[in-house]
C-alpha cells in the first residue's frame, strides 16, 4: 500500500512538471531564437503584483497551446534587463505575439485564458483563411467568437480592401473567405462580392458596398469593421475599454458591481437586462450610435464620471469627446421607455453633458483618480500608508525648515560675534 501511494506521489509530481515545462523560461539569448517560428511571450517582473495573478492563466494557456505551432514563454525583465528596452516594455505584465525578425503585437485585451489564446491563434495563421468545408463553418458557428467573411473572387476593389483590413484587424478579430461551393449553397440570392459578419446566431452585411467609389469604400469597411468586432451587449473593463473608444460610439454601460466569483446581485441582474433590452428590441435605430454593455467595477464607472456612483446606475460615454451624460430619473424608476428618449435626446444633443478633455477637468479628474488611489490604499493598508507618505512629508518638512530658518541662524550668530569684539576692543 505504501509503494502504491508513493507511486501515485511521483506520477502527481510528474504530471506538475510536465505540466508546468510547457511555459518556457527565456533569457536574453532568446533574441538569436525569436526569428524560429512563432512565440507567445510574457514579459515580467517577480516583484509585480499583476504578473503573479497572470502566472495560473499563462500556465493554461501554455497547456492549451501546446500541441500548436505557438510556443509560450516568459522573460524576467528584472533578471535581463536589456530584454525591456529591446522590445519597448513600459510596463509590467506585457504580452507579446512575436512572428520572425520584424512583426511583433501587443496584447491588448482582458487578460483571460480565452482571449489570450484567441489572441495568439488569429496570429498565427494568415490574415483571411478561406473555409472550403461546411464541417469548418459549423464548427466556427457553433462557437461564440464573432467573424468576418468575404465571398466572392480574389480580386477586385473589395477583395483587397477586405485583405488590407483583415491585416490591421487581425489581432482582435477572425477573418475568412468563402470558397464558391459554400457561397453558392448558403448565400444563393447574393450577387457579386460581399462581406458579412456573422455574431450573436446572425448574419450581418456590410452595407452599401459600391465598386465604383474606392475611397470611400475602403472607409466605410474600416468603419464597419472596427464598430462590428464586438457583440451587442458586452462586459467592459479596464483591459478592453480603450477598444472601445476606438469605435467613435456613445457607450452606454450598465454598472452594477461583482463579488470575487464573478456573482451580480439579482436587482443588479434585473437592471443590466432592462438596458440590454433596449438594444436588442431597436438595434436597427440605436446600433449606428450607441455601443451597448455594463461595467461590474464601479471604481471604473467612477473615474469616468469624477464621482462616487449608486448602484445600479447607467452612464453614457462619448468616445469621441469623453463627455458624459446622465439620465435625469433615479436608476430604479429607468425603464425601456424612459432609456429610449433618453438615448433620443443624446442623439439630439440636448441632454447635459459633463466631463470633456479641457484642462480643468483633466486637472480635476487627475486629482479625482489621486484621492481614490490614496483612500484605497488607507482602507487597505493604513500603516504602510502612513510610512509610505509621512516619512516624505517628514523629510521635506525638515528641509523647508532648514532653508527657511537658516537666515535667522545666521543673523544671531553675526550679532553675537559683533557684541564680543566690541567689548574686547574697550
Amino acid at each position: 500500500m505504501t509503494s502504491i501511494s508513493f507511486l501515485l506521489l511521483g506520477l502527481c509530481i510528474f504530471f506538475n512538471l510536465s505540466c508546468a515545462s510547457r511555459v518556457l523560461e527565456l533569457s536574453d539569448r532568446f533574441l538569436e531564437i525569436r526569428k524560429d517560428g512563432h512565440w507567445l511571450v510574457m514579459f515580467y517582473a517577480p516583484w509585480c503584483a499583476h504578473c503573479k495573478r497572470l502566472e495560473p492563466i499563462w500556465a493554461h494557456v501554455a497547456q492549451a497551446l501546446y500541441n500548436t505551432n505557438i510556443r509560450v514563454g516568459r522573460i524576467d525583465c528584472t533578471k535581463y534587463t536589456s530584454m525591456s528596452s529591446t522590445f519597448s516594455i513600459s510596463g509590467f505584465p506585457t504580452i507579446m505575439f512575436l512572428k520572425g525578425d520584424i512583426k511583433e503585437f501587443t496584447f491588448q485585451g482582458d487578460r483571460t485564458k480565452d482571449e489570450i489564446i484567441n489572441f495568439a491563434l488569429r496570429l498565427s495563421g494568415p490574415p483571411v483563411q478561406q473555409i472550403t468545408r461546411q464541417e469548418s463553418l459549423d464548427a466556427l458557428k457553433s462557437s461564440d467568437n464573432i467573424f468576418f467573411c468575404y465571398t466572392g473572387p480574389y480580386e477586385g476593389t473589395l477583395w483587397e480592401f477586405y485583405y488590407d483590413v483583415a491585416e490591421r484587424f487581425q489581432p482582435y478579430s477572425f477573418f475568412y473567405s468563402l470558397s464558391a461551393e459554400l457561397t453558392k449553397k448558403h448565400l444563393k440570392d447574393e450577387k457579386g462580392p460581399s462581406v458579412f459578419v456573422y455574431k450573436e446566431n446572425n448574419v450581418y452585411f456590410l452595407p452599401d458596398v459600391t465598386e465604383t467609389e474606392t475611397e470611400q469604400l475602403n472607409v466605410t469597411l474600416t468603419k464597419w469593421v472596427n464598430t462590428e468586432r464586438f457583440g451587442t451587449f458586452v462586459k467592459i473593463t479596464r483591459g478592453n475599454i480603450h477598444q472601445f473608444m476606438q469605435t467613435k460610439k456613445y457607450l452606454v454601460l450598465a454598472v452594477v458591481v461583482e463579488n470575487k466569483l464573478e456573482e451580480v446581485p439579482e436587482e443588479m441582474i434585473a437592471f443590466r437586462n432592462m438596458i440590454k433590452s433596449v438594444i436588442i428590441n431597436h438595434r436597427e435605430k440605436f446600433h449606428r450610435w450607441f455601443q451597448f454593455g455594463w461595467i461590474a467595477s464601479p471604481d471604473l464607472a467612477n473615474s469616468i464620471a469624477m464621482t462616487e456612483l449608486p448602484l445600479p446606475y447607467l452612464l453614457v460615454v462619448n468616445s469621441t469627446t469623453n463627455h458624459h451624460h446622465f439620465p435625469d430619473d433615479e436608476p430604479h424608476y429607468l425603464t425601456p421607455e424612459v432609456v429610449h428618449m433618453f438615448l433620443d435626446s443624446i442623439v439630439n444633443q440636448t441632454a447635459p453633458s459633463y466631463g470633456g478633455n479641457s484642462l480643468p477637468v483633466k486637472l480635476y479628474r487627475t486629482y479625482f483618480e489621486a484621492r481614490t488611489s490614496l483612500s484605497e490604499m488607507w482602507r487597505g493598508n493604513p500603516v504602510l500608508t502612513a510610512v509610505l507618505f509621512g516619512l516624505p512629508m517628514g523629510f521635506l518638512s525638515l528641509i523647508c525648515y532648514s532653508i527657511c530658518c537658516a537666515d535667522i541662524l545666521d543673523a544671531d550668530e553675526e550679532e553675537e560675534e559683533g557684541d564680543y569684539s566690541h567689548e574686547k576692543k574697550d
